[in-house]
């Protein structure tokens, strides 16, 4: 689960200076990235499903899983992988299916947190090089490809390949390749906007979880 979240925001980790990444990116690609984490702040909610899929370094599917995502200013709720995370900006919720238990933890917003917001904003200006691979025609869409490559070498992988709506200005795709051939992609199936999200979404309510276990680490 750790990384496929880690994924789900495009691999945030400490990194370079911001300087070092300005002196040698490339400033197409600076304007299309700047321009969907400025189109993604601009939403009140979104609410988005995906698939999230593993590949051997000879390309087999190793596992494809659907999940959905819904975000609300600080707020989110995750599901995925047999686990639900639902943070209200306050606590998050980790739920196990499979062990049918929720761990509790307080919701940290430093700069070095991890959330799915930052799959969308400003992930990409300390952390990695990166440069336009150039558009291409998916459907009636046109799609525009950033390489990313991270500056910290000590990364497990070395390259992420960033797939742009360029209309839409909003991510489509995101692969990740790992230094021992694997591959890790997350495909944004729909991807919606402005919706009416109940607060309470973002709350793990344990009567709709009977027997639940609960640990506590607040």
């Amino acid at each position: 689960m750790k990384l496929f979240y880690t994924l789900l925001i495009l691999i945030i980790g400490g990194g370079t200076t911001k300087s070092y990444a300005q002196a040698t990116n490339d400033p197409a690609a600076k304007k299309i990235l700047d321009d969907v984490s400025a189109k993604f702040k601009t939403y009140k909610t979104v609410k988005s499903t995906f698939t999230f899929k593993t590949e051997s370094a000879a390309g087999k599917v190793l596992s494809s899983k659907n999940g959905t995502v819904s975000l609300k200013g600080n707020k989110y709720k995750v599901t995925i992988l047999g686990q639900e995370i639902f943070c209200d900006g306050i606590n998050v919720w980790t739920y196990d299916k499979a062990a049918n238990e929720v761990v509790i933890t307080k919701y940290d917003n430093s700069g070095s947190s991890l959330t799915p917001q930052k799959m969308f904003t400003n992930f990409y200006d300390k952390d990695f090089l990166y440069k336009m691979n150039g558009e291409k025609k998916v459907g009636t869409k046109t799609i525009q490809e950033i390489e990313l490559t991270p500056t910290d070498k000590n990364k497990s992988y070395h390259k992420v390949y960033l797939s742009v709506n360029k209309t839409a200005k909003t991510i489509s795709s995101t692969k990740v390749l790992e230094k021992d051939g694997k591959k890790y992609s997350i495909v944004v199936n729909t991807f919606t906007p402005n919706t009416t999200i109940d607060d309470k979404q973002f709350v793990f309510d344990e009567k709709k979880y009977p027997g639940v276990e609960v640990i506590d680490n607040r």
